[in-house]
């Protein structure tokens, strides 16, 4: 893995780190283009994956600055994992990306914050945690408070991890992210790649971030279906993974 002072040495001194921001969408017409306009301009480029939507997610989303993919099959992991295909070829190590719901229940503007401590150099996973005195009321529900909270308590003892929240608001070096190899496809996108960065010993830490109700209606937690799947994926990337070499 090239490290940020050998690119400094190949690239010369004025060397700028691109960062990348993926958002995966479903029918958040209503919500994407204040998330993308609220994003700061340090971002080189931000790319919406519309993952099935039925409104009109990707033309506001195009609209507003956007790259805008499409990922027919429906699941969060699909759409980021087709998010970070297009961007393979961009990329370079000591990059980032950012991963961002579409849904305006975080804040864009924050980004500054959560790619500070990848940019000094001192950590390569930042996630945004969301149990903090900044979160909102009625901004998670019950069932995300209890996932949250037993899922990283969980980490904890299974793998010593110091998470205190599974939060979709992240920062990750792009190399750093190619080392985690990452495979799921719909519920349990962000708790393997905190499980992977245990096993991988990645410098991580955490960033206390503000956090509001979203707009419109939440396809996995508003849903029994959803905070079923999406609990027994979690659960079970715990685990399946703790066997694992």
């Amino acid at each position: 893995m090239r490290n940020l002072l050998s690119r400094l040495s190949e690239r010369g001194a004025s060397i700028r780190i691109m960062i990348y921001v993926i958002i995966p969408a479903l029918n958040e017409e209503e919500a994407i283009a204040k998330v993308v306009a609220d994003l700061p301009e340090a971002v080189t480029e931000v790319v919406v994956i519309d993952n099935g939507s039925t409104d009109r997610t990707s033309e506001v989303a195009r609209k507003a600055g956007a790259t805008v993919l499409k990922e027919s099959r429906a699941g969060y992991g699909y759409a980021c994992l087709k998010g970070i295909a297009y961007l393979k070829n961009k990329q370079q190590d000591g990059d980032i990306i950012v991963f961002l719901d579409g849904d305006y229940s975080d804040y864009p503007e924050e980004l500054t914050s959560l790619v500070a401590p990848i940019e000094k150099g001192n950590y390569e996973l930042v996630i945004g945690t969301r149990n903090n005195p900044l979160l909102q009321k009625g901004a998670l529900t019950p069932q995300q408070r209890f996932g949250n909270a037993l899922a990283t308590r969980l980490m904890a003892l299974f793998y010593g991890g110091k998470y205190t929240d599974l939060g979709p608001f992240r920062a990750i070096r792009f190399d750093a992210l190619d080392q985690l190899k990452m495979q799921d496809k719909t519920y349990g996108w962000t708790v393997e790649m905190q499980l992977k960065a245990l096993k991988h010993q990645l410098r991580y830490t955490e960033v206390p971030i503000n956090y509001r109700p979203r707009i419109g209606e939440s396809k996995v937690s508003g849903t029994i279906k959803g905070t079923i799947m999406a609990g027994y994926k979690i659960l079970g990337w715990i685990f399946i993974y703790a066997f694992k070499k």
